[in-house]
C-alpha cells in the first residue's frame, strides 16, 4: 500500500511540475512609450537623423553614433542589449519585415488606453483619455499581489505620473512612485535620499508629470535591492516625449539608454540570489506612432496609420530561446494572462481577455 501511495504522490509531483513555468517565480515588467517598432528592428531612419542632424554641432557624431546602411548593424547601434543578449537567449515579436506582427486592439491607440490593455488584457472603451480618472479595472500587478505566495511583493516605478490612475494607487494595496513624486519608505537608503533630494532640483524638461527615466530606473533598481519584490514594473517616458517633440536624435539616445538600463537590470539580477534563475524580464511598447507621412511620427492617434502597431520581448527562465519571431499575428490584450502564466499564476477577469501567448510558454 505504501508503495502505491509514494507511486501516487510522485506520479501528482510530475504533473505538477510540467504545469509551472520552470524556476520563473519573479517577473520585472519594462515599458517603453510609444517608441516604434521600426527603429527596434531596423535601425534609424536616415532621412529623420540626417535633416535634424545637419542642424547641430555635432552632426558627424550623431550620424555616425546611429545611422548604418544594415539594419541589422543600425537596431544593434540604438539597442545592443536588446540584439544580443535577448535576441540569443529570448524571444522578440514585431518585426513586421518578417511578417511577424503585434497590435493593440483599443481603438485609440495612444498611452493610458494601451497601458490598460497591457495589464488588464481587455481593451476598455471607457478609457478614452489620458486624463481618464482611476482605473476601474483590476490590473494584473494588482491581481498578483493578491495571491498567495506574492502580497506584499509587488511595486511599479514610472516616470508618467498617469500610472497613479492606470495602476489606481489608491486601491491596488502596492507601492506606486510616479512622476517627479518624493519615494518613501519607512528606512531609505542613501541613495533613496539622493533621489529624492535631486528630483525638485532637475529641470522639468517634458512638464511636471514626465520625470527623466534615469531617476525612475535608479528608485526602481534601489528598491529591488533593498525589498527584494517578487514583480517590479518600470515604466519608461522619454521616447515618447521625444518624439513629441520632433527630436529624433534625443528619441534615439532615449531607446539606447532605456536598453543600458535594461542590461543593468539583467545583470543585477544575475547577480542576486533571490532573483537569479528565477526571474522573467518582459518587456513591451504602449502604442506605435505615424507612418512618415510628412512629420506624423511625431503622433499617435487611430486617425495615424500605424500607431496600433507594437512590439514585446521576453527572457528569462522557462522562455525557448527562439531570437526573432516570424509569420505570426499577437495582440496586446494578450500579454498580462501570458505574464501571469509564465508566474504560473491564472489571471482572472470578470472581462473577456485575450489568451495565453503560445509561442512565449512553449518549452
Amino acid at each position: 500500500m505504501k508503495k502505491i501511495n509514494f507511486t501516487i504522490m510522485f506520479a501528482c509531483f510530475c504533473l505538477t511540475a510540467l504545469a509551472q513555468p520552470q524556476g520563473s517565480n519573479k517577473m520585472v515588467i519594462i515599458t517603453f512609450d510609444g517608441l516604434r517598432w521600426k527603429e527596434v528592428f531596423s535601425g534609424a531612419d536616415s532621412a529623420k537623423l540626417f535633416s535634424q542632424a545637419i542642424k547641430a554641432k555635432d552632426s558627424a557624431q550623431r550620424i555616425a553614433r546611429f545611422w548604418s546602411s544594415s539594419p541589422q548593424l543600425g537596431r544593434s547601434q540604438i539597442m545592443p542589449f536588446l540584439w544580443t543578449t535577448i535576441k540569443a537567449k529570448g524571444q522578440l515579436y514585431g518585426n513586421r519585415n518578417l511578417n511577424s506582427n503585434v497590435n493593440v486592439t483599443n481603438s485609440y491607440w495612444f498611452s493610458y488606453p494601451g497601458y490598460n490593455e497591457i495589464f488588464t488584457g481587455y481593451a476598455d472603451k471607457r478609457i478614452n483619455s489620458n486624463d481618464y480618472g482611476p482605473n476601474p479595472n483590476i490590473t494584473l500587478p494588482e491581481f498578483i499581489n493578491q495571491q498567495p505566495g506574492y502580497k506584499n511583493s509587488v511595486a511599479a516605478f514610472a516616470s508618467w505620473a498617469a500610472f497613479d490612475r492606470i495602476l489606481n494607487k489608491d486601491r491596488c494595496g502596492f507601492p506606486v512612485n510616479a512622476g517627479y513624486t518624493t519615494f518613501k519608505d519607512k528606512h531609505l537608503t542613501e541613495a533613496q535620499k539622493a533621489l529624492n533630494d535631486v528630483q525638485p532640483l532637475l529641470p522639468k524638461t517634458f512638464g511636471n508629470n514626465e520625470r527623466p527615466d534615469a531617476v525612475t530606473y535608479f528608485l526602481a533598481k534601489e528598491y529591488m535591492k533593498q525589498n527584494h519584490p517578487k514583480v517590479l514594473q518600470i515604466s519608461f517616458i522619454e521616447t515618447d516625449a521625444y518624439a513629441h517633440r520632433n527630436l529624433y536624435y534625443e528619441y534615439l539616445s532615449s531607446a539606447y539608454n532605456n536598453d543600458k538600463m535594461i542590461e543593468d537590470v539583467w545583470s543585477y539580477i544575475q547577480r542576486d540570489p533571490f532573483y537569479k534563475d528565477q526571474t522573467t524580464l518582459f518587456i513591451v511598447s504602449d502604442h506605435g506612432r505615424g507612418n512618415d507621412q510628412a512629420d506624423n511620427w511625431t503622433h499617435h492617434n487611430s486617425k495615424e496609420a500605424g500607431s496600433d502597431q507594437v512590439w514585446f520581448a521576453v527572457i528569462g527562465p522557462g522562455v525557448k530561446a527562439i531570437g526573432e519571431t516570424q509569420n505570426i499575428q499577437v495582440y496586446q490584450n494578450q500579454y498580462a494572462r501570458t505574464m501571469a502564466a509564465l508566474l504560473g499564476i491564472t489571471f482572472k477577469s470578470p472581462n473577456t481577455t485575450g489568451q495565453p501567448i503560445e509561442t512565449v510558454l512553449k518549452k
